[in-house]
């Protein structure tokens, strides 16, 4: 059977879900067409959306790769799988798509957003042959992540697993030292496992995107884009699936698996799938 959510209750109440502040997971629910996003974070996003109207493409190019590169893992044989940075349930999910290949599969779901968790139940309705846990907690602290996810028992460490990074890290700076913080999640992970990871980057509009930057730090939220060799750094030590790291349209695409017809400027995200040796 499913697990219940691995963390603290959450009250409902206005201050616990941060209905004052944007938040960058309710955005991306705004931008993919959502309903789980307050006034504010649909006041922060229409300003991301002047600046850049082509952000709604690259957050929909990045769910479609999110579901490729799910259903790719489940394909190779990857039984268990780590979701940091969740976000809004929205269908399929990642449990959805590779319990259909594997109704066995274990799915381990990260997000430090309060709402996150109210709507969790869509999360942890699962084949009952899998099993699929919740935990509550922050990116940037890696060692209670992990923790946190050894403290559901679901994960064997000793088995490979597929860690998933989407649309993450440019929301962690420089400053918070994400190198490290990858290399820390990726450590206890035995050989033959993954890093699929997305990143938004200035490469293709660099004043747009500055401006972005600009938009989301002035309301709270710490950001920063990268260059694609900035990006490939977090692959270090691991071996690139083919065709590496590109533009997230371009990894693998299939008929009706995203946005047609559109540009690398348009979609302003990389992405890549690592193997650990």
């Amino acid at each position: 059977m499913a697990e219940q959510p691995a963390s603290r209750p959450v009250t409902g109440t206005e201050a616990d879900l941060g209905q004052d502040r944007p938040h960058s997971a309710r955005m991306y629910d705004y931008y993919l067409g959502g309903k789980t996003n307050y006034a504010v974070d649909r006041e922060a996003a229409q300003a991301v959306i002047q600046v850049f109207p082509s952000i709604e493409v690259g957050a929909r190019v990045n769910r479609a790769y999110m579901q490729r590169v799910a259903h790719h893992l489940a394909h190779q044989g990857v039984r268990q799988f780590i979701d940091v940075g969740t976000g809004i349930p929205t269908a399929p999910n990642l449990h959805q798509i590779v319990q259909e290949v594997a109704p066995q599969a274990t799915v381990v779901y990260a997000d430090n957003d309060p709402i996150v968790l109210v709507y969790a139940d869509e999360l942890l309705d699962g084949a009952p042959e899998g099993r699929i846990c919740y935990v509550e907690a922050d990116a940037t602290r890696p060692d209670d992540l992990l923790a946190g996810i050894r403290a559901t028992g679901a994960i064997d460490f000793d088995r490979p697993v597929a860690l998933s990074l989407h649309a993450l890290l440019h929301f962690v700076p420089d400053d918070q030292h994400p190198y490290r913080l990858v290399s820390r999640l990726l450590e206890p992970l035995a050989p033959g496992s993954y890093l699929s990871l997305t990143h938004c980057t200035g490469d293709f509009e660099p004043q747009a995107w500055a401006a972005i930057v600009n938009t989301y730090r002035q309301r709270g939220t710490p950001a920063q884009v990268r260059s694609r060799a900035d990006v490939l750094r977090f692959f270090d030590q691991l071996e690139l699936v083919d065709p590496g790291l590109v533009v997230a349209h371009r990894w693998h695409p299939e008929p009706d698996s995203g946005p047609h017809l559109v540009t690398d400027s348009q979609v302003s995200l990389y992405a890549g799938l690592g193997r650990k040796l």
